[in-house]
């Protein structure tokens, strides 16, 4: 095998694309996109937002936010959440077509087009480092994703992840084997 180095790069592939939702100082719901983040502990999520960030104003002000996982069926809206700043365009949120509905359990709202979000109230936040820890409240599904066995059923729904290098979406969802089992044929 033949490697060449790179450097330090922030690539590991692929991240997931979260739409992180809050109320901004109108109460009008906010939007934005980030890339690096994820699960950080069994409950609580960790997630890189700038400091200058509209959205993040309001997340910090209602000390709550939303994280929905963007899809394939809803990706140039995403997209576009996370390449328009709101503090130059007032109705940003408006223009992606979305709708919301207020989380019964954090001071949020919840993106009804997108069908998997994780609500959470901001445990800290670090202006230098611009990580956003949040703890998860509740993780509400529509029913629509979800299989006859209840879960979530990724015939149904269609994560999108990025390719930071590439600067790419791509769509998630092939099975390609069974976690907990198949290294067991190694044993």
């Amino acid at each position: 095998m033949s490697r060449i180095n790179i450097g330090a790069k922030p690539y590991i592939m692929p991240l997931p694309v979260l739409m992180l939702s809050a109320y901004d100082a109108k109460e009008e719901p906010c939007a934005m996109l980030a890339v690096w983040g994820g699960i950080s502990h069994e409950k609580e999520i960790s997630i890189t937002v700038a400091a200058q960030r509209h959205t993040l104003k309001g997340i910090l002000a209602k000390g709550a936010f939303i994280v929905s996982m963007a899809d394939v069926e809803h990706e140039a809206a995403c997209d576009y959440l996370g390449i328009t700043p709101g503090s130059r365009v007032e109705d940003k949120f408006a223009k992606t077509g979305f709708h919301t509905t207020k989380s019964e359990f954090v001071d949020a709202p919840l993106i009804d087009e997108l069908p998997f979000a994780v609500e959470c109230r901001v445990k800290s936040y670090d202006p230098e480092t611009w990580r956003l820890v949040g703890e998860i409240v509740n993780v509400s599904l529509d029913e629509r994703i979800l299989g006859e066995d209840g879960k979530v059923s990724f015939d149904k729904f269609h994560p999108l992840a990025f390719d930071w290098m590439n600067k790419i979406y791509l769509s998630l969802g092939e099975k390609v084997g069974q976690a907990y089992h198949d290294g067991m044929a190694l044993r």
